[in-house]
C-alpha cells in the first residue's frame, strides 16, 4: 500500500491515526462484549475504517454526514462521548434513542449525523433534501451519504443520484464496496466493472477509490470538498474495501473463501497506516503505547458508566407522547372579508399565504413550476417565489418524500404534491418507516405535508380515482387530513403546514370545481383533529369525510323528515372520537359513509371504537356504508355501482326501521 501525504504535517498524520484506532480497539471490545452476551447485536467494520475516518476528518463539524451501520469511524470522528454509544448499544436513556431502536439506527442534530433505516436506500434522498436547504441557505456546505454496494441495486439510490444531478446539489455519494450483501458476492449483485461508473448515466462525477488507505480517502476528500464549494455539484464515490466480519456476528464468514480473507487481512487499513508512520519517524512507539492506554482507558470508564446506568422503564404515557413532535395550536382568525371560492382555489389561496409567511417553505412536485400543476393549485408560483422554492422534481416519489425530510432536518418546512394520491405508492417506504417514525425514534421532526389528489367520480379509472387514506391511518406517527369544503381545505392546510408533524392531506379531485363556499381572503388556522357537526338531530349520527359528506347532505334534502347528525370528520388522524361518541350517546343510531372500499376502511375502525365505547347507548347495530371492494373502474356505470353513493339511502332508511 503506497501513503503518500502530500502537505500534511505530522501532527495532521497523527490525528488521523488516533482517529482510526479509535474505532478499531472499540470494535476489538465490542467482539468481546458479544461472546459474553452483553451486546445483543453488532455490525462490524473492522477493514473499513479508513472510509468513515477520512470522510469525517475532512468535512467540518457542522456539516451533515449520514452513515451506516458499519461506520464507528463517523460517531466517534464527530467526538460523541463513548458513555453515550454504550448505552445507545445497550438500550438505555443515555443513549439517542430511549431505548427503542439499536445499534446505529438513530440521528442526533447536536453532531450533524442522520442515522440509517434498515431499508438503506430512502438515506440517500434525505442528503439530497438536506444539500437541497444548504443550497438555499448558500452556506457552502458539504453532504456527505454512505450506502454499500448492495443498496446500489435499489431505486432510491438510482432517484437520488438523479435528483442530485439535476439540481446540482453538493453531496458526497459514498458507496463502500465491501464484495458482500450479507452472503451475496457482488458478481451475484451487478454486472458493471467498477459501481462509481454508474454515474456516468446520470451525468455525475466519480472515483474508484482505495478505501483502505487512509491518506487516499482523506486527501481525495479534502479536494473534492473545496470543490464542490466552488462548483457545487454531486460526486460518486466507490470505496474498493473487505468486511473482515459477518454480515453481523451471529453471520460468520463461512462462505468467504480464505484466500480472499487472507488477501484483504494483508491490506489492513490501521496496521499499514501504522507501519508507514512508523517506518517514516512520525510514530514513535511510545506515543503508540500512550494511544493505545488514552483510548482503552476512555472505553473502560464509559463502559461502567453504561453498565451502571438503569435499565428503561416501560411508560405508556412517555412512549405515546414522543409519537408525535410537540405543537401547540395557535388560533389565527382572518378578517371578515370574503370571497366566494371553489374548492380547489381555496388549496392555492392557503399554499400561496403559507409559503408567504413561512420563508423557509419549499414545494416541490412533478410539473408543478411554470405548469402549475396538474390541476393548475401552483399556477402562478413560480413568479411569486421563484424556481428554488417551487421545484419541478423528476418522477421518482420515493427520493422526493426522503428529500423532504432532509429539508426538515436542515431548518426548511417540506410541502409535497402528489401529481394523483395513487402515486403515492412508489413513496409509500420513506412515508410510513421515516417521517413516520423519527420523532419516536430520535426526537427528530418530519415537517412535511404530502398532498394527495384522490378520489372517484371522474372516470379515470383503477390509477387515478383511489382514495387511499386507510393506507396512512394506522400508521402512528403521521397525521391525516380529510377537509370537505373550500374553508376547512384552507384552514386545515395552513394549520397542516404550521404543525412541525408529517401530514397527509387529502384533496378531492371531483370537488375542486364542483363546491363552492365563502372564504376569507385573509390567512386563517382550522386545529386538526377536529370534526364539524354539520346538522343537528335526534334519530341518527351520520359520520362521514370527504365527498360522503356532500352525497350525505344530498341525501338528507331529499329526506327532510330525518333527524341526524352530520359529523364531517375532517381530520382521521388525530380523530375526534369525542365528537363521534358525543354525537352517537344521543342518537343511538349510527351510520359511517366512506368512499374507500369497506374491508380495513377507516369505518371499520371507528365502528369498533363506538361498540367499545358507546355499546349501551346503541339501539342498533352500526352500520358501515362503502365502496365496493374491488378496485375502482373506469367506464361510468361500473364506477357509479363501485361507488357508494347510490345505496347510502337504502342503507340509512333501513337503519331508521331497525
Amino acid at each position: 500500500m503506497i501513503f503518500d501525504r502530500k502537505k500534511l504535517t505530522n501532527d495532521q498524520l497523527l490525528d488521523l491515526y488516533k482517529r482510526i484506532l479509535k474505532p478499531r480497539l472499540i470494535e476489538e471490545k465490542m467482539l468481546i462484549l458479544i461472546r459474553q452476551g452483553k451486546v445483543s447485536k453488532w455490525f462490524s467494520g473492522i477493514g473499513q475504517e479508513a472510509i468513515s475516518v477520512g470522510v469525517t476528518a475532512a468535512l467540518d463539524s457542522d456539516e451533515y454526514i449520514l452513515p451506516m451501520h458499519r461506520n464507528l469511524g463517523v460517531f466517534t470522528g464527530r467526538d460523541i462521548p463513548l458513555y453515550r454509544l454504550f448505552s445507545q448499544w445497550q438500550g438505555k436513556a443515555n443513549g439517542f434513542t430511549k431505548g427503542r431502536d439499536r445499534s446505529f439506527h438513530f440521528g442526533t442534530q447536536q453532531y450533524k449525523i442522520i442515522g440509517m433505516i434498515s431499508h438503506l436506500g430512502p438515506q440517500l434522498g434525505v442528503a439530497d433534501g438536506i444539500a437541497l436547504a444548504n443550497k438555499l441557505k448558500k452556506n457552502n456546505k458539504v453532504t456527505a451519504v454512505f450506502t454499500g454496494e448492495g443498496a446500489t441495486s435499489e431505486g432510491d439510490f438510482h432517484e437520488a443520484l438523479n435528483i442530485a444531478a439535476v439540481w446540482e446539489l453538493p453531496v458526497m455519494f459514498i458507496i463502500e464496496n465491501n464484495g458482500y450483501g450479507l452472503s451475496t458476492p457482488t458478481n451475484e449483485q451487478y454486472r458493471c466493472e467498477n459501481l462509481a461508473d454508474k454515474g456516468v448515466g446520470y451525468g455525475i462525477e466519480s472515483h474508484v477509490v482505495d478505501g483502505n488507505n487512509i491518506l487516499e480517502v482523506y486527501n481525495l476528500l479534502s479536494e473534492l470538498k473545496l470543490s464542490m464549494i466552488e462548483n457545487p455539484r454531486p460526486v460518486l464515490l466507490e470505496f474498493k474495501t473487505f468486511r473482515m466480519r459477518g454480515h453481523e456476528e451471529a453471520s460468520g464468514t463461512k462462505y468467504v473463501p480464505q484466500d480472499l480473507m487472507d488477501m484483504w487481512a494483508i491490506k489492513d487499513p490501521v496496521n499499514n497506516y501504522k507501519t508507514y508512520l512508523t517506518e517514516t519517524g512520525v510514530l514513535t512507539p511510545e506515543y503508540d503505547e500512550k494511544l493505545h492506554s488514552d483510548i482503552k482507558t476512555d472505553i473502560e470508564e464509559s463502559l461502567v458508566i453504561a453498565n451502571v446506568e438503569f435499565e428503561i422503564e416501560a411508560s405508556y404515557e412517555e412512549e405515546l407522547n414522543d409519537v408525535y413532535a410537540p405543537y401547540s395550536y395557535k388560533d389565527i382568525t382572518p378578517d371578515p372579508a370574503e370571497q366566494s371560492m371553489r374548492f380547489i382555489d381555496a388549496i392555492s389561496s392557503g399554499l400561496r399565504q403559507s409559503m408567504q409567511l413561512h420563508p423557509n417553505s419549499v414545494i416541490m412536485g412533478q410539473d408543478i413550476a411554470e405548469y402549475g400543476g396538474a390541476f393548475k393549485i401552483t399556477d402562478g408560483f413560480v413568479d411569486l417565489f421563484g424556481k428554488d422554492r417551487v421545484r419541478n422534481t423528476p418522477i421518482c416519489e420515493s427520493a422526493v418524500v426522503s428529500a423532504a425530510m432532509g429539508l426538515s432536518i436542515n431548518g426548511y418546512k417540506a410541502i409535497v404534491e402528489m401529481q394523483f394520491a395513487d402515486f403515492v405508492s412508489t413513496g409509500f417506504n420513506p412515508i410510513v418507516n421515516l417521517l413516520a417514525k423519527s420523532h419516536y425514534r430520535w426526537l427528530e421532526k418530519a415537517d412535511v405535508v404530502v398532498r394527495m389528489p384522490c378520489g372517484g367520480g371522474t372516470q379515470a379509472g383503477p390509477f387515478h380515482s383511489q382514495t387511499n387514506e386507510a393506507w396512512f391511518t394506522k400508521t402512528p406517527g403521521l397525521k391525516v387530513v380529510y377537509p370537505a369544503f373550500p374553508y376547512d381545505a384552507k384552514g386545515l392546510l395552513n394549520e397542516s403546514i404550521n404543525d412541525p408533524n408529517p401530514v397527509l392531506f387529502f384533496e378531492h379531485k371531483q370537488l375542486y370545481r364542483s363546491v363552492y363556499q365563502d372564504v376569507p381572503t385573509d390567512y386563517y388556522t382550522i386545529p386538526l383533529g377536529k370534526a364539524a357537526l354539520l346538522k343537528e338531530g335526534t334519530a341518527v349520527t351520520i359520520i362521514a369525510f370527504g365527498a360522503p359528506v356532500h352525497w350525505a347532505l344530498e341525501t338528507l334534502a331529499k329526506n327532510p323528515e330525518i333527524s341526524a347528525d352530520l359529523l364531517d370528520l375532517r381530520t382521521l388522524q388525530p380523530l375526534d372520537t369525542e365528537a363521534i361518541f358525543e354525537s352517537v350517546k344521543k342518537t343511538g343510531r349510527v351510520i359511517i359513509y366512506q368512499e374507500d372500499s369497506l374491508f380495513g376502511g377507516v369505518a371499520s375502525d371507528i365502528s369498533a371504537l363506538i361498540m367499545e365505547n358507546c355499546f349501551r347507548y346503541l339501539d342498533a347495530p352500526v352500520k358501515r356504508v362503502a365502496s365496493l371492494d374491488s378496485p375502482i373502474p373506469f367506464t361510468k356505470a361500473l364506477e357509479d355501482q363501485y361507488l357508494p353513493k347510490g345505496r347510502f339511502e337504502k342503507e340509512l332508511l333501513d337503519l331508521l326501521a331497525y
